[in-house]
């Protein structure tokens, strides 16, 4: 007598059935809310832990400034940007795959986790090179971060969807930046652009394809597939 799974796992197989694994998969948690609740925490961990480095890399070239009376970590940031950045990081992490198998079209292009990791590697040398490398203007340097960050969608993305998604993103993330340094959250130093950085965009879009990568990656299951959990009838 066989029995109907509460859940199942529709996969769309982006390899061959014979393909090896390449890393650690979610897809062995068949609880739609569990899975989600798990790579939700880790995507809220990476971005977490990438603000509290990047933000490391800003203080140190004194590019960022935040009020005394909110100083409160070792990394001279205020206490409630590196939730909000893991927040931010969860979001987009499951925005990413929950696209992809809304439009029928699972991303392939790159899906191991040595890419990823190579991504999150160009990201850092991304933030690396706004804060120490010195260029003759903030036009320079805006352009080359451009440059930069579309460089990086191209070598691991590749996807209009990835490609809007970033764009859109980086210009919600950087208006809500212009808010935050309105209203003296906190500031920067020779701002150039309403309040804040020409170049933040880059740097948000860099952001925003680096964790839709390491969320695409997460809701791959074994042998290459992206996966969706829904409820048996």
């Amino acid at each position: 007598m066989s029995l109907t799974p509460k859940f199942l796992t529709l996969t769309a197989m982006s390899g061959g059935a014979g393909a090896g694994p390449r890393g650690p998969y979610m897809s062995f948690i068949t609880d739609r809310n569990t899975n989600l609740l798990i790579r939700g925490g880790l995507l809220f961990s990476v971005g977490v832990f990438l603000a509290l480095v990047l933000n490391l890399l800003q203080v140190q070239r004194n590019v960022t400034l935040f009020p005394p009376d909110v100083i409160s970590s070792i990394f001279s940031s205020a206490w409630w940007v590196p939730p909000c950045c893991g927040t931010a990081s969860a979001v987009i992490g499951l925005l990413y795959p929950c696209i992809d198998s809304r439009v029928g079209e699972p991303h392939r292009f790159k899906r191991e986790w040595s890419s990823v990791m190579r991504c999150v590697a160009v990201f850092v040398g991304i933030n690396h090179a706004s804060a120490k490398v010195d260029f003759a203007n903030n036009v320079q340097l805006s352009l080359t971060l451009a440059a930069l960050s579309i460089g990086l969608w191209w070598t691991f993305d590749r996807s209009r969807r990835g490609f809007a998604l970033g764009v859109a993103i980086a210009l919600l993330a950087t208006l809500t930046t212009q808010l935050l340094v309105y209203n003296e959250f906190f500031q920067y130093t020779s701002p150039d652009f309403l309040y804040i950085r020409s170049w933040l965009p880059c740097i948000f879009f860099a952001g925003v394809i680096t964790m839709g990568n390491i969320g695409r990656q997460l809701a791959l299951v074994r042998g290459g597939s992206e996966h969706l959990l829904m409820r048996s009838e």
